[in-house]
């Protein structure tokens, strides 16, 4: 039965926290990377449900949305092998690992000629907490690091499966536009006493 208090908590601390500083960005994120490294220092607390990985591709599950939309918290669950294309973000965002590895290449425009070039790589394991925007560097491919399920949780400055991304030609520079949405229909039961959706009303 999943410890559902610890993602109810960090929502909240989320709430008041995107009231408090949500035109600062780099408040935001370095409050916002100490609870989300707080989060995933426990593993207990995931349904099930969205940790399930796919053959078909890496799967994006929605956690919790703030009801504004100003944050959203999303589950990424990968199978060895998996990952994006080139793509950004369009807003800020905070990512942390809470199962297996992954490995981020981050991408910049080149200054010679058309298209992207590689400017940095590195992994991320079990508690890391990485960051992106359009201030601080907003484009990358993100894949598996591990021939296991990895999973990490992410919270992004607004509601970002409904969000206009790009998805880049590293050679040409050329964008497609996309929406990426999610993969479930139905959300954690945030404010269940004991975690456990299946709890009946007393007779």
């Amino acid at each position: 039965m999943p410890n559902i208090a610890r993602l109810r908590d960090f929502t909240r601390s989320m709430t008041y926290l995107v009231s408090e500083h949500g035109s600062h960005e780099a408040t935001l994120l370095d409050r916002g990377a100490e609870l989300l490294r707080s989060l995933v220092s426990q593993d207990d607390w995931l349904p099930d449900a969205f940790a399930q990985p796919s053959a078909e591709g890496y799967r994006q599950y929605l956690l919790h949305c703030d009801v504004l939309e100003r944050f959203s918290v999303v589950s990424f669950v990968w199978q060895a092998a998996q990952k994006t294309p080139l793509h950004d973000h369009t807003t800020w965002g905070m990512i942390a690992q809470l199962r297996g590895k992954e490995r981020c290449q981050e991408y910049a425009p080149r200054v010679s000629r058309a298209g992207f070039e590689q400017t940095g790589e590195h992994t991320m394991r079990i508690g890391d907490v990485d960051r992106v925007s359009p201030t601080i560097g907003d484009i990358h491919i993100v894949s598996n690091a591990c021939d296991a399920t990895s999973i990490s949780i992410h919270v992004y400055g607004g509601n970002i499966g409904a969000i206009r991304r790009h998805v880049h030609d590293a050679e040409t520079g050329a964008a497609r536009e996309f929406v990426s949405g999610y993969h479930n229909a139905s959300l954690p039961n945030l404010w269940s006493p004991d975690g456990d959706e299946r709890r009946q009303p007393p007779r």
